[in-house]
């Protein structure tokens, strides 16, 4: 999934780079190239990224739930 990741976003790069070649020279399907390669890092890239960074449950160090609050406001006031 790594190098799948990363292949994907050497595809994103190589197109915005020709999107952005296509612009300078006022090519008339420039912006048609630049809007399909927002819409593969939006649609495509983005949500495979998100899926393989947090799909081992990483994410719930970053969530917020009561325990995690009380124990934040009660460290708070010990500082002093």
């Amino acid at each position: 999934m790594k190098l799948i990741l990363k292949i994907m976003f050497i595809i994103f790069l190589i197109w915005m780079i020709a999107g952005f070649y296509l612009i300078n020279t006022e090519h008339e399907k420039a912006q048609i190239v630049m809007g399909l390669g927002v819409f593969y890092f939006s649609f495509l890239f983005m949500p495979s990224f998100i899926y393989y960074r947090y799909r081992d449950g990483k994410y719930k160090k970053y969530i917020l739930n009561d325990e995690k609050l009380k124990n934040a406001f009660q460290d708070f006031g010990k500082e002093k």
